[in-house]
């Protein structure tokens, strides 16, 4: 059983992670409306990983027995200018994920929920790939700035990502 304090945080966190794949998903909008196809693809891809990390939450505390209890969703913004512009988005918005969850684990230790601490390590070490993940692509547009093959090249590669689900708990 969850103790309340872990149960909120919990709560929390699963509706960070529902704004945060409704953010990628506007993003994804945007690369489209830029004709970036490959753009849209890596940001739909992402948007399908935060739900499944959403979903991860969901699962933990209703097999913890406690009740998950779901928010309002905040409009995402969708006015950027660029990739470049949703890059930095994007990896801002990571590092403050990673934050959460490093807040999670200390409030697990807190707690001694030693349960909840050792599911958080999966998160731990995604927080590291999505950060990286963000901050390589971030670069490659710094590079490109407004150069048409070099922004061509970035939305090729990014039009190979796939979506592979996080292996079953």
């Amino acid at each position: 059983m969850l103790q309340k304090k872990m149960l909120a945080a919990l709560n929390e966190q699963i509706n960070w992670e529902f704004y945060s794949a409704y953010l990628y998903l506007a993003m994804s909008a945007r690369f489209n409306a830029l004709s970036m196809p490959g753009g849209a693809n890596w940001m739909n891809v992402q948007f399908q990983e935060e739900l499944s990390h959403a979903l991860k939450f969901f699962t933990y505390v209703t097999d913890r027995g406690g009740e998950v209890k779901l928010t309002r969703i905040d409009e995402p913004p969708r006015d950027w200018k660029n990739g470049l512009e949703m890059f930095e988005v994007a990896l801002d918005h990571e590092q403050m994920v990673t934050k959460r969850i490093d807040g999670l684990a200390d409030l697990a230790l807190q707690l001694k929920d030693h349960a909840t601490l050792q599911m958080l390590q999966w998160f731990i070490a995604e927080q590291v790939e999505e950060e990286a993940s963000a901050e390589l692509l971030l670069g490659k547009f710094n590079l490109a700035q407004d150069q048409p093959g070099a922004l061509f090249q970035i939305d090729g590669e990014m039009a190979a990502r796939v979506f592979t689900p996080p292996p079953a708990e």
